[in-house]
């Protein structure tokens, strides 16, 4: 009930209720970006111009109990525009050189490797399931996708995630054979 009376008063021009949604959505909305964008200083920029976007058109929405999704959707379609922009350029970030991150980070990388070979439309889906949290319901009112789509993209990213990380492991035996 405290989120729905701080959006009626950002609605009405309060910068400063304002300001503790976006504090309060902060986290989620960086993890969000990063997925998508692999980089600190452009999900920075991602979550930065999402709360610029969401203050100037607060007024605009609709139904308060919303307002995360709503949030969440302006944060998407900020990163697909930034991703056209700069061409999915994708920087080389240094990482520590211990074998527990290394090991981390392998695993990671496949996993990302594995998700980047799945439709747009699915990587979203199992990236608001599993990384967000998101409920299929969610996920649906998000997208605009009905629950049974959800559902069956949920269940093929499955598979072909499975198989992906499968024919990998396959790939990194016979090399080492």
């Amino acid at each position: 009930m405290k989120e729905e009376r701080l959006i009626k008063k950002a609605k009405k021009g309060d910068a400063a209720a304002f300001e503790k949604l976006i504090t309060a959505h902060q986290d989620t909305l960086y993890k969000t970006a990063y997925l998508y964008l692999h980089h600190k200083e452009d999900t920075l920029d991602a979550v930065q111009e999402t709360a610029y976007k969401a203050f100037l058109h607060i007024a605009q929405l609709k139904e308060p109990k919303y307002f995360k999704t709503w949030l969440i959707r302006i944060l998407l379609h900020t990163i697909f525009a930034m991703r056209k922009k700069h061409g999915d350029v994708i920087p080389f970030e240094p990482q520590h050189d211990t074998r527990a991150e290394n090991k981390n980070i392998e695993e990671y990388i496949d996993l990302r490797n594995a998700l980047e070979t799945l439709d747009e439309h699915i990587q979203l889906t199992i990236q608001l399931y599993y990384f967000q949290d998101f409920s299929i319901a969610m996920i649906a009112e998000q997208t605009g996708m009905a629950e049974g789509t959800v559902k069956t993209h949920l269940h093929r990213a499955r598979k072909a995630l499975k198989q992906e990380l499968e024919k990998e492991d396959k790939h990194i035996w016979k090399s080492i054979k």
